[in-house]
């Protein structure tokens, strides 16, 4: 019968958060009552991670609320916050560990700190692990490469008994032809087995399968120079799901682009005018985000998911802006939530607190995570006068703000017949599933409107 001890500790994960799933108790007769940690996923969309340092040591006391373990997120670097107390007993996997599926013992904690040292042997095998890995020796059971080997002979043999061209021409079918422009393959390293030595389209569909098509189709990796100087960069997971999701996105989203030049002589002069006063330095950045929420609420359209697995377009009233920044890991976005019932100062002190915690790596999943609409502004850098952004999905708009130059325009009140207005470019990336090209158009010219004439927000 099990005592009261026992029974509490197998309800001590019910109370876990939905965001961080720590472990399944496990008893053992070899071992004295313990529960076993599982990486945690800090993320909605984290399935795998990397655990970059412990914070514990083996016996130290852990609380709710200490860090256990710094995690590496799809997107950042956070902090693991273990919600239960006890003693860390055994570190199962080691720091600087990458791809851990979420779930798999990473630590076992005890609630004696007597019965620490019994663990000083213990396994990811004694936790279960061993259990997660059997999928991989199971492969070898199904023999499907069998079917192959007795298929060969036949063909083999067909194409023996067929006749050979004495002229050195090819036959193939005009499909046969056409699949084998299409993937470049040249007929003559494809085995014939149709009439009279003719290649048919089954042909070209084994050659493709076959080791041989894979091998050439592989890119090899380019061979440096013998005085080549280079330094190779490990991918972190953070990377690597980046690269995941631009390529998804890219693939997946029938973007289109709009781009409009627009006249900043007033917002300029309206922000020099209230950082007089302001408490907070405005950036132009702080005005554009604001611009944006006012458009977004003129042109909902443009404010809005494509949810594919839902079949539905989401259109929000509320408008959170996503805010492109540069980190020394990857892009983050952090989020500027309800944009439109935020004033300039608000905005701005908001975005500088996200933007520096974000460079930090020490944002919360919920604040980089979700966003309406988004902005990405390299006009800081004088070089780029204009760019295209990747949406985010399922976001359907992204606005790419390039810097400000002087142009000449003309102006029929001017001795020149000229003037030089400062001017910024504006390019809109949106999704054609969800808004199409007229209200993308309705969209940039409500933007435009409202950062030519900048007074608009007060309204």
């Amino acid at each position: 019968m099990l005592s009261r001890t026992v029974l509490k500790k197998a309800s001590l994960f019910a109370k876990n958060n939905n965001a961080t799933k720590l472990a399944v108790l496990r008893m053992y007769a070899s071992f004295p009552p313990h529960s076993v940690i599982g990486m945690p996923a800090l993320s909605p969309t984290m399935t795998q991670g990397g655990l970059a340092v412990w914070s514990k040591e083996i016996g130290d006391h852990l609380e709710p609320g200490c860090v256990l373990a710094e995690v590496e997120t799809d997107k950042a670097q956070m902090d693991f916050e273990f919600q239960e107390e006890g003693f860390l007993a055994k570190v199962l996997v080691p720091e600087g560990s990458k791809d851990i599926p979420v779930n798999t013992p990473i630590a076992v904690y005890v609630e004696e700190e007597a019965d620490v040292a019994a663990f000083k042997d213990f396994t990811v095998a004694d936790a279960g692990g061993a259990k997660k890995a059997a999928p991989k020796e199971e492969a070898p059971k199904k023999e499907a490469p069998a079917a192959p080997k007795e298929e060969a002979p036949k063909k083999a043999a067909a194409a023996a008994a067929a006749p050979v061209s004495t002229s050195g021409r090819i036959f193939a079918s005009p499909l046969a032809k056409v699949l084998a422009l299409e993937h470049g393959i040249a007929l003559k390293e494809v085995t014939p087995t149709g009439p009279n030595g003719r290649i048919v389209k089954a042909d070209i569909e084994a050659f493709l399968a076959s080791p041989k098509a894979k091998a050439a189709a592989a890119p090899a990796a380019p061979a440096p120079s013998a005085s080549a100087s280079y330094t190779d960069i490990p991918v972190t997971t953070m990377r690597s799901i980046i690269g995941k999701r631009l390529l998804e996105s890219t693939q997946t989203i029938p973007s289109f682009i709009i781009s409009s030049n627009i006249n900043v002589a007033k917002l300029l002069k309206l922000r020099a005018a209230l950082n007089q006063t302001s408490p907070v330095k405005l950036s132009v950045n702080d005005v554009l985000v604001k611009a944006i929420t006012a458009a977004a609420k003129k042109v909902p359209e443009a404010n809005s998911y494509w949810l594919e697995d839902q079949q539905v377009i989401r259109q929000f009233k509320n408008v959170d802006v996503s805010v492109a920044v540069a980190t020394p890991t990857g892009l983050l976005t952090p989020i500027i939530k309800n944009a439109e019932s935020k004033g300039l100062v608000e905005v701005s002190a908001e975005i500088k607190e996200l933007v520096g915690r974000a460079k930090e790596n020490k944002l919360k999943p919920e604040e980089f995570q979700g966003g309406t609409i988004c902005i990405s502004n390299l006009g800081m850098n004088s070089a780029v006068s204009m760019f295209t952004s990747i949406i985010n999905p399922p976001q359907s708009t992204i606005l790419a703000i390039g810097t400000i130059n002087k142009v000449a325009v003309q102006d029929v009140a001017s001795p020149n017949g000229f003037a030089f207005v400062e001017q910024m470019n504006i390019t809109g990336t949106f999704d054609h599933r969800t808004i199409d090209g007229a209200k993308a158009a309705d969209f940039m010219k409500a933007l435009k409107t409202v950062v030519e004439n900048p007074l608009e927000l007060l309204l």
